[in-house]
């Protein structure tokens, strides 16, 4: 098979596959979902068979105890940030009309320094910006609810997720080996290496980054909590929990925080508290947490992953969520492969003008 055949063959391949996961997007969530089960809780499965416990077994213990540890957590959390959720959009005019007045003077004070014309030209282009990002922020919420909060997919993630998870976590390992298999044996070892990029890369990403949500969530919750601020555990958990999308959750918390601060304390020392705890938060996250539970092998950059995350959920919904990030994983190694290649091939360096070309043909030679 010719180079040429080859790249229509995978080119065919990939139309086809995406093709088929937009025909069939619908349907597909309960199994993405416990695909992504069994690949989180595949390595403690395997820690558990080393010991001499068997497959099967090591997998309905693990399965078990992650549903049961999950639904717990839904029955004991949820009604909480639920009925604080209710409380917050309750009070929320009156926290505007409180921040309107703390704030107005200092705003006042500063509007008068500037010129009418430039406050009309930048309040109109505010205005038309705003509605432009709220029309398409609406539209990917629209997509993604749509598409994950049908009764259907409720139910379906209910009752197929922790059967799918099952039996893939208990297969694993064939299916890997079968998929190996089939491999192209001329080109196995360069996917070979490339699937395990993309392993660690996945691995490092969401597994570590959920470790850092869940951390950061709890430690942002009880924080706020601890500094008086109003419906704080709340606020500081979905700051956490929302700091997948890389700056957008620590932007959108702290906003949130120092705005209902600044309505219920006003400009003093409880709001400087607040403040700090987000400070803290922020170093944690950047000088401990991120580095030991992440590391800086990703190779995912947070432009390409909010990127990934807003297109995914665009087109697919919250399964384009789901699938958002190992997309975005696979096409980051392919490209860092490909740039490989091209780098050593005679497309990049083809003659001695080339400064280090003589060296490189020599080197080749």
């Amino acid at each position: 098979m010719t180079l040429r055949q080859q790249a229509r063959f995978w080119l065919v391949f990939l139309v086809g596959f995406f093709f088929l996961v937009w025909l069939f997007s619908g349907i597909l969530l309960p199994f993405v979902a416990g695909m992504a089960i069994a690949y989180f809780l595949d390595p403690l499965a395997d820690k558990l068979e080393a010991r001499g416990a068997s497959r099967t077994f090591a997998t309905s213990i693990i399965t078990a105890l992650f549903f049961f540890v999950f639904i717990l957590v839904i029955l004991l959390i949820v009604p909480m940030i639920g009925s604080q959720l209710a409380g917050f959009l309750e009070r929320l005019p009156g926290y505007v009309d409180a921040l309107r007045t703390n704030v107005a003077p200092y705003l006042q004070h500063i509007l008068d320094r500037v010129a009418p014309e430039t406050l009309q030209s930048v309040s109109d282009a505010v205005k038309g910006q705003s509605a432009n990002a709220l029309k398409w922020v609406g539209n990917v919420l629209t997509n993604v609810l749509s598409g994950g909060l049908a009764l259907l997919n409720f139910l379906s993630l209910l009752f197929i997720t922790p059967v799918v998870s099952f039996y893939l976590l208990r297969d694993w390992d064939k299916i890997v080996a079968k998929v190996d298999s089939y491999l192209p044996r001329r080109s196995a070892s360069d996917i070979r290496q490339c699937a395990s990029e993309i392993d660690e890369t996945l691995a490092g990403f969401v597994r570590g980054q959920a470790t850092v949500c869940v951390l950061l969530g709890l430690f942002y919750g009880l924080g706020l909590t601890l500094a008086g601020l109003e419906f704080g555990f709340v606020i500081g958990l979905m700051t956490g929990l929302v700091s997948f999308v890389p700056y957008f959750g620590m932007i959108a918390g702290f906003a949130v925080g120092m705005g209902v601060a600044i309505a219920q304390f006003g400009f003093g020392l409880d709001l400087g508290l607040v403040a700090l705890v987000f400070g803290i938060g922020q170093i944690l996250e950047g000088n401990f947490l991120t580095p030991k539970l992440v590391g800086d092998k990703v190779g995912l950059h947070a432009v390409w992953v909010m990127f990934a995350l807003l297109a995914g959920g665009a087109v697919f919904g919250l399964l384009g969520v789901m699938l958002a990030v190992p997309v975005a994983a696979v096409i980051g190694v392919l490209v860092r492969y490909g740039l490989r290649q091209y780098l050593s091939s005679r497309l990049y360096n083809h003659g001695p003008d080339h400064p280090n070309g003589d060296a490189l043909e020599d080197g080749e030679n």
